[in-house]
C-alpha cells in the first residue's frame, strides 16, 4: 500500500506544481493517471481488507464464544461474497465494455484500469474461501 501512495504522489506534485509555477508545463494527463492510480490503490487496500476481516466488518455483536463468533463470520463472509461475485461478474462485463478504449488523455488501455473490479472480486472470493475453512474448523472445534 506504501508503494501505491508513494506511486501517486508523482503525478499529483506535477500537477499542483504545474498549476501554480511556470517551471514545467501544465500537463494535463497528470489528472487522469493520477484518478486511475487511486482507482487500483482502493482496489488493492480492498483486497488486503478482505484477507486481514477489516473490510465490511462492523462490531455490533459483543464478544462472543469462538463457535458463535465463527457462525457471525460465515454469516457475515456470505454477505461479502455475494459482493464479491458480483465484482467478478459486472467487471468482466467492464472489462469487454472497454476492451477497443484507450483513455482520452493519457492513451492508456482502459482494460488495464477495469481489471481492477474483476481481480478485486477474484482475490475476495479466494481469501472469503480461506476465511470460511478457518471458520469451519473451528465449529468442528478443530484448531484454526
Amino acid at each position: 500500500m506504501v508503494a501505491t501512495v508513494a506511486i501517486l504522489i508523482v503525478p499529483v506534485t506535477l500537477q499542483i506544481i504545474s498549476r501554480y509555477t511556470a517551471l514545467i508545463p501544465s500537463w494535463i494527463w497528470t489528472e487522469e493517471l493520477s484518478r486511475f492510480l487511486f482507482i487500483w490503490m482502493v482496489m488493492l487496500g480492498a483486497m488486503i481488507g478482505i484477507r486481514e476481516h477489516s473490510h465490511f466488518e462492523v462490531d455490533v455483536w459483543p464478544d462472543l464464544a469462538p463457535r458463535a463468533a465463527a457462525t457471525v463470520r460465515i454469516i457475515s463472509d456470505l454477505c461479502v461474497l455475494v459482493f464479491a461475485l458480483v465484482f467478478v461478474w459486472w467487471g468482466m462485463q467492464f472489462v469487454r465494455f472497454g476492451w477497443d478504449q484507450l483513455s482520452e488523455l493519457a492513451e492508456l488501455p482502459m482494460p488495464w484500469i477495469f481489471f481492477a473490479w474483476p481481480l478485486a472480486g477474484i482475490t475476495w472470493v479466494i481469501f472469503l474461501g480461506e476465511s470460511f475453512v478457518g471458520s469451519w474448523r473451528t465449529l468442528a472445534g478443530k484448531p484454526a
